[in-house]
């Protein structure tokens, strides 16, 4: 018993370095969505046609999510093999100097097509950051927390994104409040991305202060490194690869509509005030702080994947009501936050809350940094990375209208909702029951 004290120490020490870690990458990976269909269209893709410049700038923003299944692979295969520990050490400093240098890049009207050249190098630097970032936070909360309490404790890094989306937006509307659109424009935007340089030092020294994860010292102790844990992830767990992934697409899909869609539909198709839109994203992303960890500690007491299973379908059809809000109360502010707040702030953490232990839950040890890394950015190519391309194209087919983008969102509902049940009847159980199982004795 007199090591209890000190393993909650332990503990809360590892879930604050993983929140906050957490917070910074996500800080800066939005930071990009956030001023892509705003600044970068016109800074760096500048043309006759301001939906073709849009969906080039959502481009460079989807090229983030090309790269995050390679930082994924990379990163998972060394947490797996060297460390948790250090891997998220590496990839906070990745993060930190692309979106540091994403602030100094000069425009296309300065140095031509090495603009957005440069542009897209630094998003696929940070990509590789975030690829191999959530899936050490989440493991170092998931690995330390007693067996009956990972639902909850898993969700708490995933705090980390809604904490950082709201910095994200709350700092770009502050500027935007604060500035003229010339200065905003000019030389506003840079601010937000300069600042990561302080939010990275303040990560660097929390993260180098914790401790590797028991389970994982209990591998390396054992001798029981995996040799090439990718393959054999692929070998041992190829249904529940194909299974995680598909759950991933709501939260995708859904995500990228309301935290970053919903900004430039507000304020190119309904008209409202930039600030207003960015305020209403910061809100919802208050509210997600609190909920997500309701719905992780929900999943603890009646099971995760009915808890995900629920949530999926209910989050993808909530946006039937919310873009009906949005389209007709146009001015009315109170309404359109509440269509933002309510699915995106509330609905939404019912999915994203017990996701990371539903996904933990599915490997073992020897190759979770792997597989949970892979499952999460793998699938994010198509579930977050495309959706404000496709949901800018969906908006022009539709004549303005968002009921093909509601049509997207329910769809992916439905296919999370599926692979959930998928995952409950499978071999979820067995998974546990080989996690559990003891190490192989070193020879």
């Amino acid at each position: 018993m007199s090591n209890q004290p000190n393993k909650v120490r332990e503990l809360r020490r590892v879930v604050m370095a993983s929140v906050i870690g957490a917070t910074i990458e996500w800080y800066d990976f939005f930071l990009y969505g956030v001023v892509a269909g705003i600044v970068f269209n016109k800074l760096y893709f500048p043309g006759g046609d301001p939906v073709v410049s849009t969906m080039l700038a959502y481009g460079t923003f989807a090229v983030g999510f090309l790269s995050r299944p390679l930082g994924g692979v990379i990163f998972g295969h060394f947490g797996d093999k060297i460390g948790r520990k250090s891997m998220l050490v590496m990839t906070l400093m990745i993060m930190g100097v692309s979106t540091f240098l994403i602030g100094l890049l000069p425009t296309y009207e300065q140095i031509g097509i090495w603009a957005p050249i440069l542009l897209l190098v630094m998003r696929v630097f940070q990509g590789i950051g975030l690829g191999g970032e959530w899936g050490g936070a989440v493991l170092m909360a998931y690995e330390y927390a007693p067996q009956k309490d990972r639902g909850f404790y898993a969700s708490l890094p995933q705090i980390g994104l809604a904490i950082g989306l709201c910095l994200a937006s709350g700092v770009v509307a502050l500027l935007s409040y604060s500035l003229t659109d010339a200065q905003f424009l000019s030389w506003g935007w840079r601010i937000a991305f300069i600042m990561s340089a302080a939010l990275v030092f303040i990560g660097m020294w929390i993260r180098l202060n914790v401790m590797e994860t028991p389970e994982f010292r209990a591998v390396k102790e054992h001798n029981a490194e995996t040799q090439i844990p990718f393959f054999d992830m692929i070998k041992r767990y190829p249904g529940n690869v194909l299974k995680g992934m598909a759950a991933r697409y709501i939260d995708g899909v859904f995500f990228n509509i309301f935290g970053v869609f919903s900004i430039t539909y507000l304020t190119t198709t309904i008209k409202i005030d930039r600030t207003q839109a960015l305020i209403g994203v910061m809100a919802a992303a208050i509210v997600m702080c609190f909920f997500i960890p309701i719905f992780g500690r929900l999943s603890d007491q009646v099971g995760r994947t009915k808890v995900f299973f629920w949530g999926a379908l209910i989050t993808g059809f909530s946006s039937l009501p919310a873009f009906w809000l949005m389209l007709n109360n146009a001015d009315n502010v109170l309404v359109l936050w509440l269509s933002i707040v309510i699915p995106f702030g509330i609905l939404y953490s019912s999915v994203y809350g017990p996701e990371a232990a539903l996904f933990c839950d599915l490997f073992d040890a020897k190759v979770r940094y792997t597989g949970i890394s892979f499952v999460y950015q793998f699938s994010g190519i198509f579930a977050s990375g495309l959706t404000p391309i496709i949901a800018t194209y969906l908006l022009k087919t539709g004549g303005g209208e968002p009921w093909h983008i509601v049509g997207y969102v329910i769809f992916a509902g439905v296919v999370s909702a599926i692979a959930a049940l998928l995952i409950g009847r499978g071999d979820a159980d067995n998974v546990a029951q080989l996690r559990r199982a003891p190490l192989p004795q070193s020879r």
